[in-house]
């Protein structure tokens, strides 16, 4: 036991230095655990005795940082036959003897209630005030009384209100479920319990500086301007979303990022570039580096232009069948080089499957312009649809709108036959039909 304390004392400067470096504050809430397995023997002593030596000269330590606060909630210690849980020493300024004077007199003897103690600890945080909130739960082991935790904390991680939650287990316990209550860290010797603590509360206090650089084949910046967003791993929430700029001139943003997470990165380019499990050091610039290969993509109408106004009419990109963007006829958009399906929405839908996108080239398409087919129906309300027909097959186009007696459409050029059947018509042989030809930028008319 002397070792440790020893080994704290000998970090107390080093802790000192490196909070000043963060403005904001800190607080820490110890969630400790209290429940009857903390008599359990553990090398030196019990695990509750142990625990107890270790937190004090801890918070002799915290207790010279000014711009540092902790409270502390306890479960399992409320009596035998309670499960509970309570904040024993609320947040506060100059509160080391009240937390020194509660973790002395501590007595195990309930059951596990780390899910419950996770549930009230958001109500612990002070609504004011700017800091940096981070749950520390010390606990020699979780089993299935716990199994409810993972959704606790993920409803913990989505309140924003905390920054990182972490579990201590000590003693080489069970701990069925301590990586998705938190970020683990085992504590399997006792010369170990001291420097866990020191370096999460170090950790804490900083940030690790980042820079994403999008390089191109030949291993230069890449010119381009893409959002993307920093997920937290192990909730799926986002924790930084950003603009990736970069000009041929200037080198990329330096982002400052927690190093408490572990993060998901995607850049939002067609398709997206993701990147996982990604860690960063607090003691120098981390890289990350991704190869981007991108070409532009351009569909236009070809032929004579029309008197008509045109409508905006979206390309639908797909690649192996997922959706990866939208673009307007005439519009240019930027891809990953690979090959893709389009759907141009046009009537009826114009489909050109594998066109390919080049690294730095452009690929450009055309569709026909279309041609308008003005349409006037007979008196009364008449259902109605267009066929396209084309190799002996037929294509569907449109339904008609019954409530109107004439429409104008914009139709792909090729023969089309029109169906129409009056709403009061109880025989097939009322149905009427006429097929015609929609010729590019010209305009037909049909009358029944």
């Amino acid at each position: 036991m002397k070792r440790l304390t020893l080994i704290i004392a000998l970090l107390v400067a080093t802790i000192a230095m490196q909070a000043q470096q963060q403005p904001d504050k800190t607080r820490l809430l110890l969630i400790l655990d209290c429940s009857n397995s903390m008599w359990d023997h553990w090398q030196s002593g019990a695990k509750i005795k142990v625990t107890q030596q270790v937190l004090l000269s801890f918070l002799d330590s915290v207790s010279k940082q000014h711009d540092v606060d902790v409270a502390l909630r306890v479960f399992g210690h409320l009596n035998q036959h309670q499960f509970g849980t309570r904040l024993e020493v609320p947040f506060g300024a100059d509160n080391t003897y009240q937390l020194q004077s509660k973790i002395k007199t501590l007595v195990p003897q309930g059951g596990c209630t780390a899910a419950a103690a996770l549930t009230d600890a958001l109500s612990d945080f002070p609504a004011t005030g700017a800091s940096r909130n981070i749950i520390l739960i010390v606990t020699d082991g979780m089993d299935d009384c716990d199994a409810e935790i993972c959704d606790v904390a993920r409803q913990v991680q989505l309140s924003g209100v905390v920054v990182q939650t972490f579990v201590l287990g000590i003693g080489g316990g069970e701990f069925n479920h301590a990586d998705c209550a938190g970020t683990f860290l085992p504590v399997r010797h006792e010369e170990e319990y001291a420097r866990t603590l020191y370096d999460v509360f170090r950790l804490a206090g900083r940030s690790a500086p980042v820079m994403v650089r999008m390089l191109d084949a030949e291993g230069s910046l890449y010119e381009t301007e893409h959002p993307m967003a920093f997920y937290d791993r192990r909730t799926g929430v986002s924790r930084m979303n950003t603009i990736y700029t970069v000009d041929g001139r200037l080198q990329p943003d330096t982002l400052q990022l927690d190093p408490l997470v572990t993060y998901d990165l995607t850049v939002f380019t067609h398709p997206p570039l993701r990147r996982e499990s990604l860690r960063f050091d607090v003691d120098r610039v981390n890289t990350v580096d991704l190869t981007v290969s991108e070409g532009s993509l351009c569909v236009r109408y070809g032929g004579r232009r029309p008197q008509w106004q045109q409508q905006p009419v979206d390309v639908v990109v797909r690649r192996a069948g997922e959706r990866v963007a939208a673009q307007e006829v005439g519009e240019t958009g930027r891809y990953l080089a690979g090959r893709y399906d389009l759907e141009v929405q046009t009537l009826p839908v114009t489909v050109i499957k594998n066109v390919e996108v080049r690294a730095d080239a452009q690929t450009n398409l055309e569709v026909p312009l279309p041609g308008m087919l003005i349409l006037s129906k007979p008196k009364g309300i008449t259902t109605g649809a267009i066929f396209r027909l084309r190799d002996g097959q037929v294509e569907f186009a449109t339904d008609l709108n019954p409530s109107t007696a004439g429409e104008r459409l914009l139709l792909q050029p090729g023969q089309y036959e029109v169906v129409l059947h009056p709403q009061n018509a109880t025989k097939y042989d009322k149905v009427q039909t006429k097929r015609f030809v929609i010729e590019s930028s010209q305009t037909t008319k049909i009358q029944f």
